[in-house]
């Protein structure tokens, strides 16, 4: 049986590929928005953290 979920953005269902992991980073294929897997049973995501510019900090 295969797991699926929403992207927050736009809707899209999405298919947990076999050997992804919690933690991974995934792009719709609908929208293009980057999503976090943030578990793999059940299977959820949510938008990525944004990276932040460190400027030579």
């Amino acid at each position: 049986m295969s797991k699926t979920s929403e992207c927050p953005e736009c809707g899209e269902a999405l298919t947990l590929e076999e050997g992804t992991i919690q933690g991974e980073i995934m792009q719709c294929p609908s929208c293009g928005v980057e999503l976090e897997v943030t578990s793999v049973d059940p299977f959820e995501v949510e938008p990525a953290p944004e990276e932040e510019e460190d400027w030579g900090e």
